[in-house]
């Protein structure tokens, strides 16, 4: 009989980055990563040099990726246009400092 093994390299906690997953003992989310991956062609190792975090976190950051794929590809999205809302905002307003 299989037993699947877990490694625990992924987190949520509400208080952490708004509850979206997390390689464990950073605030570095998963949809990060995949980011960096997918959008900025890092490799696996470029990413854990340029976060500080370890090769297998990436890797099971990835792996969380591609087994919740739909639901961080929303997140993603999320963020996207979140992004773009706050960027018309900006350009509305004259392109004024966000910040005081």
């Amino acid at each position: 009989m299989d037993t699947p093994i877990s490694i625990n390299l992924i987190t949520t906690n509400p208080k952490v980055r708004g509850g979206r997953p997390c390689i464990a003992g950073t605030g570095l989310r998963v949809s990060d990563v995949v980011i960096a991956y997918l959008f900025h062609d890092q490799t696996p190792d470029e990413i854990a040099a340029g976060y500080a975090v370890s090769l297998s976190g990436v890797y099971a950051a990835l792996a969380y990726y591609y087994e919740h794929k739909a639901e961080i590809d929303a997140d993603i999205r999320q963020q996207l246009d979140e992004t773009h809302r706050l960027k018309q905002d900006w350009i509305a307003n004259g392109g004024s400092p966000l910040l005081s």
